[in-house]
C-alpha cells in the first residue's frame, strides 16, 4: 500500500485510538480517587450501619491496591461491566441503555440546527465582507458561543416558549412518556413512538425537543459561523477561484461550485470536537429543561457522590468521543485525500 492509501489510513486513525483511550480512561480514574474522603460513606454514610458499608467497601474492591483497582477497571471497560450505582443499585449500563437515547437525540437535532444555521450563515457573511450584515452575524456568532448554556435555556423558557406555546420541560408530556416509555423497543422516544405508530406522541415528543436542542445548537452555531467565513475568504482568494472569474463565469456559481465546497473541508476536521462539546453541553442543557438523559443522571450521581455511577458514565462519554474522533478522521479522508499523507 502507499502512504496515501486509505485502508492504511484507517488502519494508523484505529490504532492511534488505543492510547488516546488509555489516557482518558487513567484520568478519569484518578480524578475520581484524588476526590478526599470515602466515596461509600459520602454516599450511603448515616444510612447504612458500619458492617454494611464495610461490606460494601470490600465489594467494590476500595481496600485493594491502587494499581489493582485500576486493572481491574481497565478490563470491566473494555468488557462493557461499568459495575452497579451505590445509592440505588442499578446497573449503569442499564442506566445508559435506559436514558442514552434522550441524549442523543438531544444532541443530533441540536448539531444539525448548528449546522443548518451556523453553516449559511457563515457563507452569507463571507459573501459580504465587512459589511453591516457581516457585522451584525458575527456579533451574533461571538454572542451565541460566548453565552452561558444555563442562561440560554433561562432566556428561551422566559421569552420564547410561552408566545410559541412550547413545552419547557421533560422530553414529553407525562400521558406520552407513560404510554411510549414502558414499552420501549429502541429506548428511543421518537423512533418507539414511530414504530408504534402514535403520530401524536410523536408530534409532542418533537415538540419537546424544540426549545432544548436550539439552545444546545447555539453552543457551538457561532464556531460554524466563524470557521465558514474565515475559511470562504481563503478559498476565494486562490488561483483557481480567480481562474473562474477569469472565465466569466457567474461570482454566485463561483462561489457555491468552486469556493464554498472547499472552504467546508476544514470545518468536517472539527466536527468531533464540536461533537464532544455538545456531550458536555448537554449536561447543563438537560438540567436545565429537565431532560432525562445521561446528563440529568450524572448530575444526580454526583450530587449523591455515587463515585460509582459517575465514573460508568463519563468513563461512556470518553469512549464515545474518542469514538467520533476515528469517525470523524475516517470520514475527512474521505472528503479530502490529502489528510492521507
Amino acid at each position: 500500500m502507499s502512504n496515501g492509501s486509505l485502508p492504511r489510513y484507517i488502519l494508523q486513525r484505529i490504532l492511534l485510538v488505543i492510547p488516546m483511550m488509555f489516557i482518558l480512561l487513567t484520568v478519569v480514574f484518578l480524578l475520581l480517587r484524588v476526590a478526599p474522603g470515602d466515596p461509600i460513606t459520602a454516599s450511603v454514610g448515616g444510612k447504612l450501619s458500619p458492617e454494611v458499608i464495610a461490606q460494601k467497601r470490600a465489594l467494590l474492591g476500595l481496600e485493594r491496591p491502587l494499581i489493582v483497582q485500576y486493572l481491574e477497571y481497565m478490563w470491566n471497560t473494555v468488557t462493557f461491566n461499568f459495575g452497579e450505582t451505590i445509592t440505588d443499585n442499578t446497573p449503569v449500563l442499564n442506566i445508559i441503555r435506559d436514558n442514552g437515547g434522550a441524549t442523543l437525540t438531544l444532541t443530533l437535532g441540536a448539531f444539525a440546527i448548528a449546522v443548518f444555521v451556523g453553516i449559511p450563515l457563515g457563507r452569507w457573511a463571507a459573501r459580504k465582507r465587512d459589511s453591516a450584515r457581516d457585522t451584525i452575524i458575527r456579533i451574533f456568532g461571538i454572542v451565541s458561543f460566548a453565552t452561558p448554556i444555563f442562561f440560554v435555556a433561562l432566556l428561551m423558557q422566559l421569552f420564547v416558549a410561552r408566545p410559541l406555546g412550547l413545552p419547557t420541560s421533560g422530553i414529553a408530556s407525562p400521558k406520552i412518556m407513560f404510554t411510549v416509555a414502558t414499552n420501549p423497543t429502541t429506548h428511543v422516544l421518537l423512533i418507539d413512538s414511530a414504530i408504534q405508530g402514535d403520530w401524536g406522541a410523536f408530534g409532542d415528543i418533537l415538540l419537546h425537543h424544540v426549545l432544548p436542542c436550539f439552545t444546545l445548537g447555539m453552543m457551538i452555531c457561532g464556531v460554524f459561523i466563524r470557521m465558514v467565513r474565515v475559511n470562504l475568504l481563503q478559498t476565494m482568494q486562490s488561483d483557481y477561484v480567480e481562474a473562474a472569474r477569469a472565465r466569466g463565469i457567474h461570482e454566485r456559481r463561483v462561489i457555491k461550485k468552486h469556493a464554498f465546497r472547499n472552504a467546508l473541508v476544514p470545518v468536517v476536521t472539527v466536527i468531533g470536537l464540536e461533537l464532544s462539546m455538545m456531550l458536555g453541553g448537554a449536561v447543563l442543557t438537560e438540567s436545565s429543561f429537565n431532560w432525562p438523559g445521561l446528563g440529568t443522571k450524572l448530575m444526580h450521581y454526583i450530587m449523591a457522590r455515587d463515585y460509582v455511577g459517575v465514573q460508568g458514565i463519563v468513563t461512556f462519554f470518553a469512549v464515545a468521543v474518542a469514538l467520533i474522533s476515528v469517525i470523524v478522521d475516517i470520514a475527512n479522508a474521505l472528503i479530502d485525500p490529502r489528510v492521507r499523507f
